[in-house]
């Protein structure tokens, strides 16, 4: 997909300083206007992990739905959410049918010592008996895309040429609260022929900071959204991991990065086998941190006020809970 907005950085190359910093801090401030999506390699992540990661969580996903509802959370919940139970799209206002999945979700594990808050941000997560590899795979994966998320604020702040003691994100993000989602997406003679406006996962754009997704490709997988493209299938690079950015971010760039909305396309007929899984990480802010829109002529728009991130997810997640 040569034509694609979604622009490839490295960064190696950001790292090395100099003119190719230079160079990757531009190509990001471009992709990100774009269409709200980077691939990014470089990023040092050993490959053998997530490879491990999504054969723990398939052979997770392969038990019986009996088994697995001893681990049923709701959305945002720690632990297996199930077909049914979430439609992204509602996000956006549209009343879609649920989305054609199931999940398995982890998250932060830094309880602030006040329960109103850990219940909900820091509650324990759920690791199934039945799959005990599960557990350390998905920590060890869920520790390095941590890294990795501070890794890229780090770029886009200067990106927009706020590095170092100016980078508004330096100290908003202590202790963060973060979730990770293993999503499976089933084959078509899983799950039937899709309802009209179905997707495995609706039209929606993220609500924290940024989001690394380490993705297998498919005839029904992820689309990007953009002005330059209209819906067209993401770019895909098996070196890279995608990365997008989500509201919050959109809310503190003044708009000049727009939230990159995307789906996940129904399984298709032409491939009624295909059988995908997922690995997202969603990075947010600390909790109580107060997200403050940079000014023109960075941000596009003047006035907006300051922001809780705790406050502004959660109206999100409430959301598109079904039901």
């Amino acid at each position: 997909m040569t034509d694609s907005p979604v622009l490839t950085v490295d960064l190696r190359e950001w790292r090395s300083g100099g003119a190719g910093a230079r160079r990757v801090c531009a190509a990001v401030d471009e992709s990100l206007q774009q269409a709200g999506f980077l691939l990014v390699t470089g990023h040092g992540v050993d490959p053998e992990l997530p490879r491990s990661l999504r054969a723990a969580a398939r052979r997770f996903f392969a038990l019986s739905a009996e088994v697995k509802s001893n681990y049923s959370v709701g959305v945002g919940g720690r632990g297996w959410i199930g077909p049914g139970k979430e439609a992204n799209g509602f996000s956006e206002g549209t009343e879609t049918p649920p989305d054609l999945k199931e999940s398995f979700t982890s998250g932060a594990q830094t309880p602030v010592g006040t329960s109103e808050i850990d219940d909900y941000w820091f509650a324990p997560d759920v690791w199934p008996a039945e799959t005990p590899e599960l557990r350390d795979l998905f920590t060890a994966w869920t520790s390095q895309m941590r890294r990795l998320s501070d890794d890229v604020l780090g770029l886009m702040a200067a990106a927009l040429g706020l590095a170092g003691p100016d980078n508004p994100f330096r100290d908003l993000a202590s202790n963060p609260t973060w979730s990770s989602n293993i999503n499976h997406y089933p084959p078509l003679h899983d799950v039937g022929d899709p309802e009209p406006g179905q997707f495995r996962i609706g039209p929606h754009t993220d609500f924290g900071t940024v989001t690394i997704l380490d993705r297998e490709p498919g005839a029904g997988g992820l689309q990007v959204h953009s002005e330059h493209s209209g819906w067209a299938d993401a770019p895909w690079n098996p070196d890279a991991l995608t990365v997008n950015i989500g509201d919050i971010l959109e809310y503190w760039s003044a708009g000049r990065w727009p939230a990159g909305r995307h789906r996940v396309l129904p399984p298709q007929p032409d491939a009624p086998a295909e059988d995908l899984v997922s690995l997202i990480f969603f990075y947010e802010l600390d909790h109580d941190a107060l997200v403050t829109p940079v000014a023109p002529p960075i941000g596009r728009r003047a006035g907006l006020e300051p922001v809780v991130s705790g406050d502004f997810i959660r109206q999100r997640l409430d959301a598109i809970t079904v039901g």
